[in-house]
């Protein structure tokens, strides 16, 4: 099988395929903000907003973002930080950053028009070979791939592809089986109703192979071996990091923050000074030695933990101690530490980690 990853799509009724997959397509289409209409600003933006997030999760954003950001000169002249803030909670901040980059490129290299070409689209930051194909189909009916996990399993069912999706290289096959099957009279509703069939129909674990609307072209079901596919490799587990957090005030009720650097993880976002500790001697002290070694900060920390973050990243796990403590706000000079209001935070963007911070702390001192 795995020699021949394609000997089926010879067999497939190619145009029956296609009609009944944009038929159902047609009927059955979620009412979704980014179908309104075909703005390839729109398109892009939910494309890279859905990158790992439930579409659920991205509704309310996307509304957010393009009440604020309406136009690519808009997301090319906006201020960083209230881009970030805009994008606050939504995680893979490169995403954002990425895109207004290339919104800038846009702006200033194409008159504000995402290009319609292949090799222009795919030059922008952070437009990979998904995004480029996703815009071109969606926004400019374009008989391009558009090839995601949700594409790369539904493929594989309909197929019988036995390769591993976890494995880059795999990609190419899909790519090149889409090529083969994509309607070239509707390219738009052909890349939609993949995306949409492996989100509500062709899920996962399983299937929903009785509702399916291309059941009688699938391979899979055929052969009974939906649910072995797709196959792919487990990931390895992330790595834990334990870590130490201090929420600081001033003797005017001041809260300490920091920016994280410019490059990296959560680049360029907020967060309170926090460090990674070692699990064999406590954490406050580790905590208390880190802010003077690194800030030349004396904080009075508090004894006894106010709580628990954990955050699980793709490739690691933070586990966090938070502590409560005060600052001087004369020490904080030459720092770079900052202290702000309560209200004045609300206008930073923080990760999740250190939105639950801030919730948990926020309790305790007001509960």
């Amino acid at each position: 099988m795995k020699d021949e990853p394609l000997k089926h799509i010879q067999t497939i009724d190619r145009e029956g395929f296609q009609e009944d997959l944009i038929s159902w397509f047609s009927r059955e289409q979620r009412d979704l903000p980014w179908r309104k209409d075909r703005d390839p600003y729109k398109v892009w933006v939910s494309e890279i907003m859905l990158q790992q997030t439930r579409v659920d999760t991205v509704i309310p954003y996307f509304n957010r973002f393009i009440e604020k950001f309406p136009t690519i000169e808009a997301l090319a002249s906006a201020d960083e930080d209230a881009v970030l803030k805009a994008w606050e909670g939504l995680g893979y901040y490169s995403r954002v950053r990425n895109l207004q980059s290339a919104a800038r490129e846009v702006h200033e290299t194409y008159g504000g028009i995402v290009p319609d070409t292949p090799k222009g689209i795919s030059a922008l930051k952070g437009v990979g070979p998904y995004t480029a194909g996703a815009i071109l189909s969606i926004a400019y009916g374009k008989p391009e791939p558009a090839v995601d996990g949700n594409v790369m399993r539904v493929f594989s069912r309909i197929l019988s592809i036995w390769l591993d999706i976890a494995k880059p290289a795999s990609r190419k096959v899909f790519e090149e089986a889409v090529r083969e099957l994509i309607s070239k009279e509707n390219p738009s509703y052909f890349n939609q109703a993949l995306m949409e069939l492996g989100a509500l129909i062709c899920t996962p674990t399983s299937p929903s192979c009785l509702l399916c609307p291309v059941r009688e072209h699938c391979q899979a079901f055929h052969e009974g071996v939906q649910t072995e596919l797709p196959v792919k490799s487990k990931k390895k587990a992330p790595r834990k990091l334990n870590m130490a957090a201090a929420v600081l005030f001033t003797e005017d009720d001041r809260i300490v923050i920091h920016k994280r650097p410019s490059t990296g993880l959560l680049a360029n976002l907020w967060e309170f000074p926090n460090f990674e500790v070692g699990p064999s001697r406590s954490g406050r002290k580790q905590l208390g030695e880190a802010l003077e070694t690194d800030y030349g900060v004396e904080a009075s920390l508090k004894a006894g933990i106010v709580s628990r973050i954990q955050h699980v990243f793709s490739h690691i796990i933070w586990d966090i101690e938070v502590y409560i403590g005060s600052v001087k706000s004369s020490s904080l000079h030459d720092t770079e530490l900052i202290a702000v209001t309560e209200e004045e935070l609300e206008q930073y963007a923080f990760p999740v980690s250190h939105q639950n911070i801030w919730k948990e702390t926020r309790q305790v001192t007001t509960g």
